[in-house]
């Protein structure tokens, strides 16, 4: 019997997989390999939809079995056995695997000692030119090792910061993997970060050694960083040593050591067994409202969970070519890179998504042979706008798994590349956060898609939505929060003694719980909806609604570009809720426009969300990795300085948050 019965007006799904995909899923044959050795439920013959939720309950229900598990069917290896899984549940504070030690870049970097496997990719890269390279297993490690080795004589030793001021090339893959594998705590920046933003990240960890370029090449132009790269060498007064990579040609600022002499030497692999807590790498908060979070996440917590989510979830394994469009300031870069312990071969894009045309990405899979193809769900929407029509003018035919991640993927995203790239496509929207580097929902291979939603909770994460109260909901719009601990989680927050800016950022709403900020719906099928940021949920008359909703519906409009909604409780009580739109090019803000705007929003969502005022703006404010930038806007808004309001240097065009700065006076002159 279903554990999940759908309601009699279940949806037609878009996506359905076939029997021998089913089959042959990983997530299959890991549930039938822990019903025979764990206990775990078996599947239910015919019914993939029950199998796969009566898995998760168990893997939430008995986290000891089914981590223990993960590490027994991915034969990770312990170099000191651990006492136990979770000794301690406590959230934050959870204490997984005590006594163990490992090393994640020996799990990274396995495949290089299986001669069937040496030689073929472990990396593919490209730039704008497309011109594809190739690294190997076998010359990875030897990379690796050599940097490794070289680390060591720099005095490097476990628990030193290591940062990189790097686009997403393989000399970055390189240094994070010889980082970790002396047991180094990796960090990094994309070249694209102004001096200040990467100070106000690097200078809370205090590197010992800075890996930079010389600069980059982004839609079609040289960006030199020689200046910028005097200026943090100057205020990242803990380093040892600066590694200078040449992507421009210009030679090595002086005192800097060249990176071709640290990773020539043929030197034995050699990796440092830390505990299973062990920093792996400092990730950051977008940081608009102050110094970014300095996220801290361990070796094993990350090696298990990506373990999980890169082979459970997106079904990779060694057949596989893995791409991701990412920089190396965004987690998901972090996440490419976990391909590796699939056995995967990485595929590394350095360039503009969009450059030469919106359908630069697509030509990338194609020349790659990308079978999961990640990206955004701006990205999507763009191609839809730009009427590109991939499927038919590019070869995909490698191409099993399209990703989105960034924002919710809306119904039209999804519609969108069912019909544009093609129709037997599994499309797996992710939600999950920098926080733990991984998802809370995500894709599941033996799931049907339906439009709008994504497929399930992932295994081991206990996530639900909660009322004000507290209280569980199901078919309703709730608080996201996880009730059990994930390996991934933060271990801690750098320069965090006490542990004040953990708890307050998580636990502070419901204690012992974690709430992610995001309002969610799980529905009675078990799919999930993500709706938006709580924390910038619009609230009129009692009717809560992220911002995402408004943002389909108004962005499906060929006139608007892209649009921010934000809503104010104003003193006397009442409630403002504008909407700003950044109008496509030729486009015209007139009263017709304005009235098909309220008119979509009314008829496709309720009319108490209908805006206030339309306002044409020139452009919507975005975090560095891309995300709309919604609370700072709304404190603008309310009175509050810019620079009390965001961090500057956190956000991709200060003269537009200046503009809507202006906008906040002329109001407040008009109501003076």
């Amino acid at each position: 019997m279903s554990t999940t019965p759908e309601p009699a007006d279940s949806p037609e799904p878009l996506w359905t997989p076939g029997p021998e995909r089913i089959a042959r899923a990983q997530v299959t044959r890991f549930q039938d390999w822990t019903a025979e050795r764990y206990g775990a439920p078996a599947a239910v013959p015919g019914d993939p939809a029950a199998s796969y939720h009566a898995l998760h309950a168990w893997s939430v229900r008995d986290p000891d079995a089914f981590w223990r598990a993960i590490t027994q069917w991915y034969d990770v290896r312990f170099s000191t056995p651990y006492e136990t899984v979770l000794a301690d549940a406590s959230m934050p504070g959870a204490r997984w695997f005590p006594g163990g030690t490992l090393n994640y870049a020996e799990h990274a970097l396995r495949p290089a000692l299986d001669p069937a496997r040496a030689d073929t990719p472990a990396l593919l890269h490209l730039d704008e030119s497309h011109e594809t390279g190739t690294v190997s297993w076998a010359e990875l490690s030897r990379q690796v090792a050599s940097l490794a080795a070289a680390l060591r004589r720099l005095g490097v030793t476990p628990g030193d910061r290591v940062s990189g001021y790097l686009p997403n090339i393989p000399q970055a893959v390189v240094a994070l993997l010889a980082t970790a594998a002396v047991g180094g705590v990796w960090t990094s920046c994309a070249p694209d970060f102004g001096a200040r933003s990467v100070l106000d990240r690097f200078q809370q960890v205090e590197p010992v050694v800075l890996f930079t370029v010389d600069g980059y090449r982004y839609g079609g132009k040289r960006h030199e960083r020689t200046d910028v790269v005097t200026e943090l060498r100057a205020g990242l007064t803990t380093l040892r040593a600066t590694v200078h990579i040449p992507l421009l040609g210009t030679p090595a600022p002086e005192g800097a050591l060249d990176w071709a002499d640290l990773t020539s030497d043929d030197t034995a692999p050699a990796y440092q067994a830390v505990p299973f807590d062990h920093p792996l790498w400092v990730l950051y908060s977008s940081g608009t409202t102050g110094l970014p979070k300095a996220i801290v996440q361990s070796q094993g917590g990350i090696l298990l969970e990506h373990l999980k989510q890169t082979g459970l979830h997106l079904d990779l394994g060694p057949d596989d070519r893995f791409f991701w469009y990412t920089s190396t300031g965004w987690m998901m870069w972090n996440f490419l890179v976990s391909g590796l312990l699939a056995g995967s071969t990485v595929v590394l894009y350095d360039g503009s998504p969009g450059y030469p045309d919106v359908a630069a990405q697509w030509r990338v899979a194609e020349q790659t042979g990308a079978t999961v193809f990640g990206t955004s769900a701006a990205y999507v929407i763009a191609c839809r706008k730009a009427d590109i029509h991939p499927g038919r003018d590019v070869d995909l035919s490698a191409v099993k798994c399209v990703a989105t991640t960034g924002s919710p993927l809306p119904p039209d995203g999804f519609r969108w590349l069912h019909d544009e790239v093609k129709e037997d496509l599994w499309i797996a929207s992710v939600s999950g956060g920098t926080d733990v580097c991984s998802c809370f929902a995500g894709g599941v291979p033996t799931l049907p898609v339906h439009i709008g939603e994504i497929q399930a909770p992932c295994l081991g994460t206990d996530v639900q939505a909660w009322d004000a109260q507290g209280r569980p909901v199901v078919d309703e719009v709730g608080e996201l929060v996880v009730t059990n601990p994930m390996p991934s989680m933060p271990i801690r927050f750098w320069n965090d003694p006490d542990g004040a800016r953990y708890r307050e950022s998580y636990f502070e709403m419901f204690p012992g719980v974690w709430r992610h900020g995001d309002w969610i719906t799980l529905t009675s099928r078990g799919t999930v909806v993500i709706h938006g940021r709580s924390d910038s949920t619009l609230n009129r008359q009692g009717v809560r609604m992220g911002s995402s909703d408004i943002y389909e519906v108004v962005e499906r409009l060929p006139e608007i570009r892209e649009s921010l909604v934000i809503g104010i409780e104003q003193p006397d009580g009442g409630y403002w809720m504008p909407l700003f739109v950044q109008l496509a090019d030729g486009a015209e803000l007139n009263d017709a426009l304005r009235d098909r705007i309220r008119a979509a929003i009314r008829a496709q969502l309720s009319p108490r969300h209908v805006p206030d005022e339309v306002i044409a703006v020139p452009g919507v404010p975005h975090t560095l990795t891309g995300k709309r930038i919604e609370v700072p806007v709304k404190r603008l808004l309310q009175g509050t300085a810019l620079d009390k309001a965001v961090n500057p240097g956190s956000v991709d065009d200060l003269g537009v948050l200046r503009f809507y700065e202006r906008l906040a006076a002329e109001r407040a002159k008009g109501r003076s």
